[in-house]
């Protein structure tokens, strides 16, 4: 896919970057910034700069991306369990 120009305004400043990520996905993550930072306290908006609230958001979404890939891990074990039991069973019925 071709890089195209994407800008989004965020606490009244417009941020552009290059992107060749379908639509849906750049206005995804975009969506899940502003849903992050829609969270936080809107007092501290005024006090903190544009910029560190971009970093806490990103931050927030980055644990958020450990926590779903430390809950993936552990399905994939219980899956992993669950059908070498599965084998067993059906090694044992077939001799």
């Amino acid at each position: 896919m071709e890089e195209r120009l994407v800008s989004f305004t965020l606490f009244g400043q417009k941020f552009s970057f290059y992107s060749d990520a379908p639509g849906n996905e750049v206005e995804g993550a975009i969506a899940i910034l502003r849903e992050e930072l829609e969270g936080t306290d809107l007092a501290a908006r005024s006090t903190v700069p544009s910029s560190t609230m971009l970093v806490l958001g990103c931050l927030r979404i980055a644990a958020r991306l450990v926590k779903v890939d430390n809950e993936y891990k552990t399905f994939q074990s219980s899956q992993g369990q669950s059908i070498a039991q599965l084998i067993d069973k059906v090694s044992e019925s077939i001799d």
